[in-house]
C-alpha cells in the first residue's frame, strides 16, 4: 500500500508537472502573438503606408544631409530610449520593426532639411528579447517642453522641444507631412489598451550643434 502511494503521488506530481509546462508553452505563444504593439503588421502595428515620399525634395547639399541615414536617439523622459540607433524604413518592414527600438518612417523628412517631418514610430509593448521591448511604452509621459535629442551618422546633434500630443485614427496619414516654415519632429505608437488608434508627440527643432 506504501509502494502504491508513492506510486501515485509520483505519477499526480508529473502531471502537475506536464500541466504547467503546458500553460507555460500557452502563455509564451500568446505573449509572443500578442505584445506587438497593436494588431497585424508587425501586429498591426499602425505605421503609416506611404505611397509617394512625403520628404520635401532637397536641393543643397547640405539638405542631403549624409549618405547613412541612420539616426541615435535620445529622449530623457523616457527611460528606455538612450542612444537607441533608428534605421531608415518603411513602415511594412517588420524586421526592422522587431529588432530597433523605433524606425524613420522611409519618405519623411531628416533633422538636417530646413523644412521637415522627421517621423518615428516605436512599440508601445513589442518583443520581448529585442530592442522594441517597451520601447515607447512611456510616449504619453512626455510634456510640452520635454526635449528630445537626435544625432545623424557624422555626430551632429539636433535638439527638439515637445509642443503637442494628441491621438489620430490609423488611417490619418496627414501626421506624417512637413509642417510649412518648420522642421518637426513626431513620435508615434499605440494606445492603450486595445492598440486601435495612435498616439502622437511632436517637437520643434530649437538647436543644432556640430559634431
Amino acid at each position: 500500500m506504501r509502494t502504491r502511494s508513492v506510486v501515485s503521488w509520483i505519477i499526480s506530481l508529473t502531471m502537475i508537472g506536464a500541466g504547467l509546462a503546458l500553460v507555460g508553452v500557452f502563455f509564451l505563444e500568446q505573449t509572443s502573438g500578442s505584445t506587438a504593439a497593436s494588431t497585424g503588421d508587425p501586429g498591426g502595428f499602425n505605421v503609416p503606408k506611404l505611397g509617394n515620399a512625403q520628404a520635401p525634395e532637397s536641393t543643397t547639399a547640405a539638405d542631403k544631409g549624409p549618405e547613412d541615414k541612420t539616426l541615435t536617439v535620445t529622449i530623457p523622459e523616457m527611460r528606455r530610449i538612450e542612444d537607441d540607433t533608428i534605421p531608415d524604413a518603411a513602415g511594412t518592414d517588420r524586421q526592422a520593426l522587431r529588432r530597433n527600438a523605433a524606425i524613420h518612417l522611409k519618405g519623411t523628412g531628416f533633422p538636417w532639411q530646413e523644412e521637415a517631418n522627421v517621423y518615428l514610430a516605436g512599440h508601445r509593448l513589442g518583443y520581448p528579447g529585442t530592442d522594441s521591448f517597451l520601447t515607447f511604452y512611456d510616449q504619453e509621459k512626455l510634456e510640452k517642453g520635454d526635449k528630445i535629442f537626435v544625432t545623424d551618422s557624422e555626430g551632429k546633434e539636433y535638439t527638439y522641444r515637445v509642443f503637442k500630443e494628441f491621438v489620430v485614427k490609423p488611417t490619418d496619414v496627414s501626421v506624417t507631412k512637413p509642417v510649412e516654415g518648420k522642421n518637426i519632429l513626431t513620435l508615434q505608437t499605440c494606445t492603450l489598451p486595445n492598440y486601435t488608434e495612435r498616439v502622437i508627440t511632436q517637437a520643434e527643432l530649437v538647436k543644432v550643434e556640430q559634431a
